[in-house]
């Protein structure tokens, strides 16, 4: 009995260090990554203002070839946006806010299951005959303590998915 007792105060404990840590935690999160390719910005940019391209090189897309996908809006450039439902991948919808043709395709992205919304861009700059793309995202979990610890916790897991999202867009973008 004293061992039952002993393990439920352990897990009171940690439940209230995961709450109240949570609170101390900031809401806000940011994710950056960088990538050379060798191609044109235009090239790159033609690969990320259309939604229906993302599948090709998006890491998320390959990682649910199921996932139901719906696009709306004009096929490219601001207003476009997609939404998607995936068992592996959660629920979403990405829309286009901002398109500057080879400089700049930003976003607002939404995601149901935690009812937050995050802002980012990919921004490409010409170095010589190359590009250097830049993707970003800034995001606010909001006042549930538990998701503070998923945004302290996002660079990690994010940028590993924009690393390999820039990988598979500079081996496409470079693809003659």
């Amino acid at each position: 009995m004293k061992i039952l007792k002993w393990l439920l105060g352990i897990v009171l404990l940690l439940a209230v260090v995961l709450v109240a840590g949570g609170w101390m935690l900031s809401p806000k999160f940011s994710v950056s990554r960088s990538v050379t390719v060798a191609a044109p910005p235009e090239k790159v940019y033609a690969l990320v203002a259309d939604p229906r391209r993302w599948k090709d090189w998006s890491v998320w897309n390959r990682r649910d070839p199921a996932m139901q996908i719906e696009y709306s809006g004009p096929q490219e450039g601001a207003g476009a946006a997609w939404a998607w439902k995936s068992a592996s991948e959660g629920d979403g919808k990405m829309t286009f806010t901002d398109a500057q043709p080879g400089a700049r395709v930003a976003y607002d992205l939404y995601f149901p299951d935690f009812g937050t919304t995050s802002r980012g861009d990919l921004r490409f700059a010409a170095e010589g005959a190359a590009t250097r793309v830049t993707w970003t995202m800034d995001g606010d979990m909001g006042s549930n303590p538990l998701f503070r610890w998923i945004a302290l916790f996002a660079d990690g897991m994010v940028g590993a998915d924009f690393e390999a999202g820039l990988a598979n867009l500079k081996a496409l973008a470079e693809k003659s």
